[in-house]
């Protein structure tokens, strides 16, 4: 099935994206947590990727094993860090060969210690050059890509930002996945100037639950999200992980229905590896669907 096919049928999509494990210890806890998600029944999973590919083997590895055992499309994030044309050749061939449906295509973060992104000999610069590349030589895969709520950290404006969105949307990317945030306000009014823009494919909102203040404190100003005052204020007040855990799992579940009322196509899920607390939002939200209908 296509990538965009799966926004087009009437219901919300629903897609998890994992990352690739650093012990087997981890991978036998991930597979797990991916046996609980399966029970939710999502239209793919994606992983990502390591700048330069210095995760890709596992990646690979890991997206292959998730189609084999669960029957489920899959998709595997590629950047253009550190990786020439050909080593972008001998990846996707690679997971081509393997049956991988779809790729998050992203420009990716500069390598950890250089704080400016740098194309690489004979590569490329740009997410949109990514996409284009994909297209004419690959073109089975279906290609989603990043989009910015809050505005990448990089752009000089939110204007140039959603020029790079349409770049990479007319060059053909299928769907775009947002970054986190915790204002649905600001992702509906990313949603209507993308509308304005001439973006026509499906936006498709980031959701990552929140388990731990100070996780998402890192997370959030790594990424340039922003977490309202009442929030972090609720999350505080939390006597303990468990009461964190509750608070966030209450905030996501009032944020994605929200987003279900206001018509979204799909949602992606950053599950950070565990399912409890997606779990808990889904089938919250799908029950009061279901007593709504």
């Amino acid at each position: 099935m296509s990538l965009a096919s799966l926004y087009s049928a009437n219901k919300t999509a629903v897609s998890f994206e994992l990352f690739p494990p650093k012990t087997e210890r981890g991978e036998r806890a991930l597979l797990r947590h991916v046996t609980q998600l399966m029970t939710l029944q999502p239209d793919y999973v994606t992983c990502t990727y390591g700048a330069g590919g210095s995760t890709r083997d596992k990646t690979l590895a890991l997206i292959t094993k998730i189609k084999q055992v669960f029957q489920i499309p899959v998709a595997s994030h590629v950047t253009c860090v550190q990786s020439s044309l050909d080593q972008l050749r001998e990846y996707l061939d690679a997971t081509r060969d393997a049956g991988v449906d779809y790729i998050v295509a992203l420009r990716g973060d500069p390598p950890i210690g250089e704080d400016a992104f740098r194309p690489p000999p004979n590569g490329l610069r740009f997410a949109n050059e990514l996409v284009t590349f994909i297209r004419s030589e690959y073109p089975s895969f279906g290609i989603a890509v990043a989009g910015y709520p809050e505005t990448h950290r990089e752009a000089v404006s939110a204007e140039a930002d959603l020029d790079n969105l349409k770049r990479k949307v007319d060059a053909g990317a299928e769907i775009v996945i947002t970054q986190l945030f915790y204002d649905n306000n600001d992702f509906f009014r990313f949603r209507a100037r993308a509308e304005r823009a001439g973006i026509r494919v499906p936006l498709v909102p980031g959701i990552l639950p929140v388990t731990r203040l100070d996780q998402i404190q890192r997370i959030s100003a790594l990424c340039g999200a922003r977490l309202p005052e009442p929030f972090v204020a609720r999350l505080t007040a939390a006597e303990d992980m468990r009461g964190q855990f509750e608070v966030g799992v209450d905030y996501a579940i009032h944020q994605v229905a929200e987003l279900i009322r206001e018509g979204v196509a799909g949602l992606h899920f950053f599950v950070l590896n565990r399912s409890e607390a997606t779990t808990a939002i889904l089938r919250a939200v799908r029950t009061s669907c279901e007593a709504d209908s």
